[in-house]
């Protein structure tokens, strides 16, 4: 009996010890870290008191010297201006908050970034899904933000997303992609969409994470029965944030008007016979080659809860792809202010 309460003693202690040891490190980080968005802010001060370009280099280049012979290389020129970045595109409210939850790892890879509302959104989406500085990395790299239908949307309208995110509540617009990079599934220039599905199941791990939040594979092939007449849904999964069964169709080619009614006919079924108490509306992912974006637009896909996107099993020169997704945000953008002046003028 002795040894069992000892043991638990122990146990105890050992937690405690851990927790601790947990707690001191996360003060220390946090104590870093706004240590170093403080110094960033000083030397910016001095710099736009002075406003010349070249004082700004003699300053920075003087001032890490001291600092180096006082408290050794952390404080190296190239430390400096990225703690002077740092000061520039992370604001003082946020900060305080952030410090606690990520570390001066995560802030080098997102100060990078420039874009505010790109900034948050990588930060939040590290905490609400605890990324290691290698995933966050992984993401940026991928082009996440840019992919998402996020992106696409007014400056506002992303804010109170982002604002969401802190409440561990995701809509569909964080959570779906255009395009899927599928480049890991190393398949030839020539496949059946049966190539494409035993690919993606040979990969599931790395699928999964290509679709992101929340997802967790169900089956594939599912069979249903309407009218007497077998049909077969490609992948069926279940997002745990959207709290909705999402049927994805893997096409070879390019997207075709038909393909809507099809999806609308899984989801109808879906909803009568899969969908459970609590559950949202399942929703459908339909993946194809290609897409011409006024089709889609003129189907009004997503008032069926389609979402039409384009996979890539090879990726084009990385300049071409960022390019051609920046363009995919500003016509997206441009679009709604057009539509949104439009509707202003018929009820004015």
């Amino acid at each position: 009996m002795n040894g069992i309460t000892n043991n638990r003693l122990f146990e105890q202690i050992k937690d405690l010890i851990e927790q601790t040891k947990n707690n001191v490190a996360v003060a220390v980080n946090s104590s870093m870290t706004m240590m170093y968005w403080h110094i960033g802010k000083l030397i910016n001060d001095e710099i736009l008191q002075n406003k010349r370009a070249e004082y700004g280099k003699e300053i920075v280049a003087t001032v890490s010297q001291q600092l180096i012979k006082q408290y050794g290389k952390g404080y190296s020129y190239s430390a400096l201006t990225r703690m002077m970045k740092f000061a520039k595109n992370i604001d003082e409210k946020n900060i305080a908050t952030l410090s606690q939850q990520l570390s001066w790892s995560h802030f080098k890879e997102l100060i990078v970034l420039e874009d505010n509302l790109k900034i948050e959104f990588y930060a939040q989406m590290s905490i609400a899904q605890n990324w290691g500085v290698r995933t966050l990395r992984e993401r940026i790299d991928s082009m996440l933000y840019e992919r998402t239908a996020l992106s696409k949307q007014p400056d506002e309208l992303i804010k109170y997303e982002l604002e969401n995110i802190k409440n561990e509540n995701f809509s569909k617009d964080v959570v779906f992609k255009d395009p899927y990079f599928l480049d890991f599934l190393e398949i030839n220039d020539r496949y059946l969409e049966k190539d494409l599905e035993d690919a993606i199941l040979r990969s599931i791990e790395q699928f999964i994470f290509e679709l992101g939040v929340g997802f967790s594979f169900i089956e594939r092939q599912k069979r249903i029965i309407i009218d007497g007449e077998d049909f077969k849904i490609d992948l069926l999964f279940y997002n745990r944030k959207l709290k909705r069964l999402i049927a994805i169709d893997l096409k070879i080619g390019r997207f075709k008007a038909e393909y809507k009614g099809q999806m609308e006919l899984y989801l109808k079924w879906l909803s009568k016979y899969e969908k459970e108490e609590g559950e949202n509306e399942p929703l459908g992912i339909i993946l194809c080659a290609d897409k011409k974006e006024e089709q889609i637009e003129l189907l009004e896909l997503e008032k069926s809860g389609i979402h039409v996107a384009q996979y890539l099993t090879v990726l084009p020169p990385r300049e071409i792809l960022e390019a051609k997704l920046h363009q995919a945000i500003e016509s997206a953008k441009a679009k709604y202010l057009i539509d949104n002046q439009q509707k202003n003028n018929l009820e004015e």
